[in-house]
């Protein structure tokens, strides 16, 4: 599997990432957040953590193209958010299959 370092990654633009990183501030201080963070559990390893614990985890990272959206935003462990990176769901899920 290739990793993020070595795949052609799209230019995002300084303003577009500025833009995304305070739309995901806004949505990481909402009521919606707060309740989908609340089961504390990692969109990606399963495990339960305290809901404070959670990081806020683009599916499709802004560096990829993804927007700071609902449909976007998965709580996660600091852990599986490290090493996560910039993958793609794909890449990802190949990642975690090789681990197995």
């Amino acid at each position: 599997m290739n990793s993020p370092s070595s795949c052609p990654l799209p230019f995002i633009d300084d303003a577009v990432l500025k833009k995304e990183r305070n739309k995901a501030r806004q949505i990481r201080n909402s009521q919606w957040w707060k309740r989908k963070r609340s089961a504390g559990i990692c969109h990606y390893c399963r495990r339960s953590f305290n809901p404070k614990e959670l990081t806020m985890d683009h599916v499709i990272p802004v560096s990829r193209g993804g927007k700071s959206e609902k449909f976007n935003l998965v709580p996660c462990c600091k852990e599986c958010n490290t090493q996560k990176k910039e993958l793609l769901p794909a890449e990802w899920d190949a990642y975690m299959s090789s681990l197995k």
